[in-house]
């Protein structure tokens, strides 16, 4: 599911180290060896490199790419080389920050909650203690209102079972809490976050199949019209990156390219933290959606060595 390509025989860390040095010697930075070399590396390799390059000039990779790329490119390719977990820590600290915390910025909480491993989930939340000096929890207690904040806590502080571990009479007992919850209008309902919140991924789409089965609706159709449009969103929002996340990113893709202008931040961020996850199915969902390869849609809103970039992440330049 990953696009990501790296080649059969990779150079050792030590080469590539010195080869993205050699790129940012002389007048001018030579941005296609960049791309060649940090876009055809997995997230180990490229933490190799970036201790190796530490090692031999004394400097931060990430430092020294701020300080020779510029604009939409820059940020990308060092969103790509950061550590995915340092990466998403930054991510969710950026979002919670703002001082306008609406869905589309919330959704990133969302999405490390909802679309990540438990355990990728766990290295965030430690990273984010590490870069900040608090917990992911402590900033949304602080800084996300009631109720939008018991479902985010929710969210990020449990670990779920990850093995695929479904059982039927579970699924239709849960379906029928959740369905009691929204008939009731009550989205932040204890039993909401709890069972939103643990189960594992498997089980909660058994649970929103038996709730359609059950009650005749999907259950994102029911939750509209419960009272508070900011928390019917976001419930929404968790149920579709919990159900169909590859459907989330192709719309948030979706959204940051049609129309006028492009939001640069949230095509970076759906395209660098899933090119190692599931991107290739992301693609396919967004032409299903669209009716328009992403490769085409990318290349007819960003240019130059920004859109050369995004296209290797997506697996289409080699």
């Amino acid at each position: 599911m990953s696009t990501l390509r790296v080649p059969d025989v990779v150079f050792t860390p030590n080469q590539d180290a010195e080869r993205l040095r050699k790129s940012f010697e002389g007048y001018g930075t030579d941005e296609a060896a960049v791309i060649w070399v940090l876009g055809h590396r997995n997230a180990s390799q490229r933490k190799k490199i970036r201790d190796t390059y530490m090692q031999l000039y004394n400097e931060s990779l990430i430092d020294r790419l701020h300080s020779e790329l510029s604009g939409h490119f820059r940020s990308a390719v060092i969103l790509w080389t950061y550590d995915p977990a340092e990466r998403d820590a930054k991510l969710a600290n950026e979002a919670l920050k703002r001082k306008r915390k609406d869905l589309k910025h919330l959704q990133v909480i969302i999405e490390i909650a909802c679309a990540s491993s438990p355990y990728h989930l766990v290295a965030i939340r430690e990273a984010y203690c590490s870069l900040f000096d608090c917990s992911l929890e402590e900033d949304i207690v602080s800084e996300i209102p009631f109720p939008k904040r018991k479902i985010l806590l929710g969210l990020v502080s449990s670990f779920r079972y990850d093995k695929e571990m479904v059982y039927m009479d579970v699924a239709n007992s849960e379906a029928a809490k959740l369905h009691e919850a929204i008939k009731a209008k009550q989205l932040d309902h204890d039993q909401v976050v709890y069972i939103l919140g643990t189960r594992n991924f498997h089980q909660l789409r058994e649970t929103f199949q038996c709730y359609e089965r059950n009650y005749g609706n999907p259950i994102e159709q029911d939750i509209k019209h419960c009272g508070d449009a900011d928390l019917e969103n976001l419930l929404k929002k968790v149920i579709c990156c919990i159900d169909t996340p590859e459907k989330h990113f192709a719309e948030v893709i979706g959204n940051s390219i049609i129309g006028l202008g492009t939001d640069e931040d949230s095509l970076n961020r759906a395209i660098v933290t899933r090119a190692e996850v599931d991107l290739k199915k992301v693609r396919e969902e967004y032409s299903n959606m669209y009716k328009e390869d992403l490769d085409k849609a990318v290349i007819g809103d960003t240019s130059g060595y920004y859109k050369d970039f995004l296209l290797t992440l997506l697996g289409s330049k080699f």
